[in-house]
């Protein structure tokens, strides 16, 4: 089957300047795809590149056409509040392409809207005004927003970033079940491991100028995360639930702490 996103010996950059080189990545439909660094590593940089927002300075990129949309999610702290738009105003705003530009929405395009709210479990809080509600009602949201154009593949950005526990566990279950239950195909872009490890079926770790993809399985060998992170790493499990530790008793190298 030919992969939703395909991606090789891509170097991706701005100008002059790659920031990440030799790039081989490949999507298929139904992928649970965590993508994980540090800030700074190139994770804008890929997610714009998947976007169709800036082209590869080297190799080959394919992306969706227009009957595989992608519903994006971006960093919650990136839409303006100013205006007083309701939930289901902004909802109403992943419908743009089929609004008239002077018109007001049908009656089809509400229920869409109200659909996609009771997706991610706000409904209710269709006239609530967006700048009241908490981070996690706002997660879901932009996620809603998404979702209302019925798009094959969902693009999310950090989606529990500065997330109290409560709402990070709320969110990464919602995704899951978007995946598991609708058959939406996931690329959830993170600097955090433990935010995916535990729900995503590969994992692309950003580093180095280069993007390596693993298996979940393969991750949690504590040998692979202590090298990709230059860091002895513990990996426990509780139940279910993978838990990744830094080794405390881990000493940096004095060649090391002599070079900071």
């Amino acid at each position: 089957m030919q992969p939703l996103i395909s991606l090789a010996g891509a170097d991706l950059g701005y100008g002059r300047t790659r920031v990440l080189e030799g790039v081989t990545l490949d999507v298929h439909s139904g992928d649970y795809l965590g993508i994980v660094g540090p800030n700074g590593s190139g994770k804008t940089t890929l997610l714009k590149t998947i976007l169709g927002l800036i082209r590869p300075l080297a190799g080959s990129v394919r992306i969706p056409d227009a009957g595989h949309t992608i519903g994006y999610v971006p960093q919650r702290d990136t839409l303006d509040t100013i205006f007083p738009l309701s939930v289901l105003d902004i909802v109403l705003m992943g419908l743009y392409d089929k609004l008239h530009p002077v018109g007001r929405p049908r009656r089809q395009h509400r229920d869409a809207a109200m659909t996609a709210l009771g997706h991610v479990g706000i409904a209710e809080l269709a006239q609530r005004e967006y700048a009241s509600l908490s981070g996690g009602q706002k997660q879901r949201t932009i996620i809603a927003r998404a979702l209302v154009a019925e798009p094959k593949l969902l693009l999310l950005d950090e989606p529990t970033n500065g997330m109290d526990l409560p709402s990070e566990t709320g969110i990464l279950a919602l995704i899951s079940h978007l995946h598991d239950e609708h058959g939406i195909t996931v690329l959830l872009v993170s600097h955090l491991l433990h935010t995916v490890i535990n729900h995503a079926d590969r994992i692309a770790f950003v580093t180095d100028r280069s993007i390596r993809v693993m298996d979940t399985d393969e991750v949690v060998s504590t040998s692979r995360l202590s090298e990709l992170y230059r860091l002895p790493i513990r990996i426990g499990r509780i139940e279910d639930r993978y838990v990744i530790l830094a080794d405390t008793a881990y000493s940096e190298p004095a060649a090391t702490r002599a070079r900071q």
